[in-house]
């Protein structure tokens, strides 16, 4: 199945600002930092315009991104899958979606649900701040 732009920019747009969360840095010195305004950057984020390549080759440099899971939401070499794991974390996340009464798009939820299982797949716990703060990154 073909996505459109705005799907695909939509997607990375939620990766990008959990990883920018993660490192913990605002959008205003992610902008800096890889040269571009900070309009330019939030519309990244939001989804509304792709991430230059430029831009990209400076995240990975100066950050240590996975362009990767940036722009395709896998690991650049791939490990072993745990399926269990990744069914516990959607239930969780899911779970959580619907007690909470939180909505997020399909696309955004895929961002959450990637980042998580990354984390545990390189041994990284994720507690629940973490994924509180991922949740409101992407909300509606």
């Amino acid at each position: 199945m073909v996505r459109d732009d705005a799907e695909l920019f939509a997607e990375i747009g939620a990766r990008l600002a959990i990883c920018r969360n993660e490192i913990g840095i605002s959008q205003a010195a992610m902008a800096e930092a890889i040269g571009v305004s900070h309009r330019a950057y939030h519309s990244y984020e939001k989804g509304k315009r792709g991430v230059p390549v430029e831009a990209l080759v400076k995240m990975q440099s100066r950050y240590d991104i996975d362009v990767a899971w940036l722009l395709l939401g896998t690991k650049s070499i791939r490990v072993g899958h745990d399926f269990d794991a990744l069914k516990h974390i959607e239930s969780s996340l899911d779970k959580h979606l619907t007690d909470e009464g939180i909505k997020v798009k399909s696309e955004k939820r895929g961002a959450i649900v990637a980042r998580w299982y990354q984390s545990h797949v390189e041994g990284r716990e994720v507690t629940d701040d973490d994924v509180h703060t991922w949740i409101e990154l992407v909300r509606e």
